[in-house]
C-alpha cells in the first residue's frame, strides 16, 4: 500500500473515530468502564491526528473540516471557553461581507458591459427566474409533505413564553415591502445594509447605462471594474486563509451554548427537517443536475467549501466569494456566475422555503390545530410569494414565519420552540441554499451554451488550486 492511499485513508477513519466518541459519551447506558478521562483524552488524540492530516493534505477544505470537528470537541468539553470564541467567526463574517458588494458590482458590469449583449441579460434573467421559481415550489411541497408525514409538531407541550424580545423586534412585511425591498433608494446604503439584491439591481442597471456608452467613454470605467473584479477575487484568497479560524469558533461557540442535550428533545424536528432537504437534494437537485448533464464530481468537489462554510458559520453570504469563485472555476463565465448566483440568494434560497413550509406546519401541529390540505395548499401558495424575500431582512426566515402564522390565524407560542434550535436547522437549510444557487449557475450557463467556454481567470485558479 502506498503512501498516497494511506493517507486517503486516515481522514475517513479519524473522522468515524471521532463521531463514535461523542456517540459513546452520550450515550448514558453504554459501558460504564471506560472513564471518562480516557474518552476525553482519545478525543482530543485524534483531533490532533486531524490537524497532523492537514498539514500534510495542505488542502484549505481540508483545514475547515479539521477546524470543524476541532471546534467541536472544544464547545463540548470547554463550553465556557467556547462561548468566548463568537468573536473570532464575527471577525471572518465580516471580512465577507466587506467583499460582497464591491465583487458584484465589478463582475457585473463587466459582465454586461464588456462581454454580454443587453438580449443576453434579459434571456437569462427570465431563463434564471423560471427555474427559481420551478425548484423553490418543489421544495415547499416536499416540507410539506414531510412534515405531515412525521407529524413532528403532535403532542408537543408548548414551554411557557418568557422571552418574547426576539419576536417583538421583528418588523411586519407585506408584499408591497418585499417588492419594494428589492430597489435600491441610495447604493451607498444598500452597500452599507449588506443588501445583496439591492446591489444587484443597482449594478445591472449600471452595467447596462455603461453599455450604452460610445466605445471612448466606455473603455476606462469597464477597465476600472475589470481590475476591481481581480483586486476583489485576491482579496477573497486572503480572507480565505482565516476561514478555518472563522469556521472552527462559529462550530465551537453553536455547541458550547446549546449543547448537545437539545439535539434529544427537539430530534424529531430535526430529522425531519434534515430528511427534507436529504429528499430535496436527492428527488429534485440531483435529477435537474443529470438532466443538465452538469459534471457531478466535478462539481462536488468544487462545492464542498463554499457548502463546508455556509454550514459552520449559517451564511449564505459568508459563502458567496468562494462559491462564485468555485463555478468559475469549473467553467461557468464570470458575467453568469456574477447575475445567477447573487440573484438566487433573494429568490432561489431552496432550503429556507423548504424550511418555512415544514415549519409553518409543524407550529399549527405544536398548537393541536388540525390545517385541513385546502388549507395548507393556499399557504403553500402564500409563501411562493413571501418567501422570495427571505434574504433581503435580518431573521428573516422568522418574519416569514410570523406572518405567515398571522395570516393563517395561528400561534406565535410554537414559534419558541424552534427558536431554540434554530441555528442547529438554519446550518442545514443554508447549506442547501449554497449548493441550490452553485447548481442553478451552472444550469443556466449549460442552458445558455456558454459552459466551459471560458477560460477562467488567474487568480481564480489560484484560489482553487492553492
Amino acid at each position: 500500500m502506498t503512501t498516497d492511499i494511506k493517507k486517503k485513508d486516515i481522514l475517513p477513519a479519524a473522522l468515524l473515530a471521532f463521531i463514535a466518541s461523542f456517540l459513546f459519551v452520550l450515550d448514558k447506558s453504554g459501558p460504564a468502564a471506560v472513564p471518562p478521562e480516557v474518552l476525553l483524552v482519545s478525543r482530543w488524540a485524534v483531533v490532533a491526528g486531524l490537524v497532523w492530516y492537514a498539514l500534510i493534505k495542505r488542502s484549505l477544505t481540508t483545514w475547515i473540516f479539521v477546524a470543524m470537528a476541532a471546534g467541536a470537541e472544544l464547545g463540548f468539553d470547554f463550553p465556557a471557553a467556547a462561548g468566548h470564541m463568537k468573536l473570532l467567526s464575527l471577525i471572518f463574517l465580516r471580512l465577507i461581507k466587506t467583499i460582497i458588494a464591491p465583487l458584484i458590482f465589478a463582475t457585473l458590469v463587466t459582465g454586461i458591459a464588456g462581454h454580454s449583449s443587453l438580449k443576453q441579460v434579459g434571456r437569462m434573467g427570465i431563463k434564471a427566474l423560471i427555474y427559481f421559481e420551478v425548484v423553490t415550489t418543489l421544495a415547499l411541497f416536499i416540507g410539506l409533505a414531510a412534515i405531515n408525514l412525521s407529524k413532528a409538531g403532535v403532542g408537543i407541550t408548548l414551554p411557557p413564553v418568557t422571552d418574547t424580545s426576539q419576536v417583538a423586534q421583528v418588523p411586519k412585511q407585506n408584499i408591497s415591502d418585499v417588492i419594494l425591498h428589492v430597489f435600491p433608494e441610495n447604493a451607498a446604503k444598500s452597500v452599507a445594509d449588506g443588501q445583496v439584491l439591492q446591489v444587484v439591481v443597482f449594478s445591472i442597471l449600471f452595467g447596462i447605462a455603461l453599455a450604452m456608452l460610445p466605445e471612448e467613454k466606455r473603455r476606462p470605467m469597464l477597465a476600472f471594474c475589470s481590475s476591481l473584479s481581480e483586486v476583489m477575487f485576491k482579496f477573497t484568497n486572503i480572507v480565505m486563509m482565516f476561514a478555518p479560524i472563522g469556521v472552527g469558533a462559529a462550530i465551537a461557540y453553536t455547541v458550547g451554548h446549546m449543547g448537545l442535550g437539545i439535539l434529544v428533545n427537539l430530534f424529531k424536528l430535526l430529522a425531519t427537517l434534515y430528511a427534507a432537504l436529504t429528499a430535496f437534494l436527492l428527488l429534485v437537485l440531483l435529477p435537474v443536475a443529470l438532466l443538465a448533464k452538469v459534471p457531478l464530481r466535478k462539481f462536488l468537489k468544487a462545492i464542498l467549501e463554499p457548502v463546508s462554510i455556509a454550514f459552520a458559520t449559517t451564511s449564505s453570504e459568508a459563502a458567496l466569494p468562494r462559491a462564485m469563485e468555485a463555478m468559475e472555476a469549473i467553467g461557468v463565465p464570470r458575467q453568469i456566475v456574477a447575475f445567477v448566483m447573487p440573484t438566487g440568494y433573494s429568490f432561489n434560497l431552496d432550503g429556507s422555503t423548504l424550511y418555512l413550509s415544514l415549519a409553518s406546519v409543524f407550529v399549527a401541529q405544536a398548537a393541536g390545530i388540525d390545517m385541513s390540505w385546502g388549507s395548507q395548499l393556499a399557504m403553500v401558495f402564500t409563501l411562493m410569494l413571501t418567501s422570495k424575500g427571505v434574504a433581503g431582512v435580518p431573521r428573516a426566515t422568522l418574519v416569514i414565519l410570523l406572518a405567515t402564522a398571522a395570516s393563517f390565524n395561528l400561534p406565535v407560542e410554537p414559534i419558541f420552540i424552534i427558536l431554540g434550535i434554530d441555528e442547529l436547522m438554519d446550518m442545514a437549510r443554508t447549506s442547501v441554499n449554497v449548493a441550490g444557487n452553485c447548481l442553478a449557475t451552472v444550469v443556466i450557463a449549460k442552458w445558455e451554451g456558454e459552459f466551459g467556454k471560458e477560460r477562467p481567470a488567474a487568480v481564480v485558479m489560484e484560489a482553487v488550486t492553492g
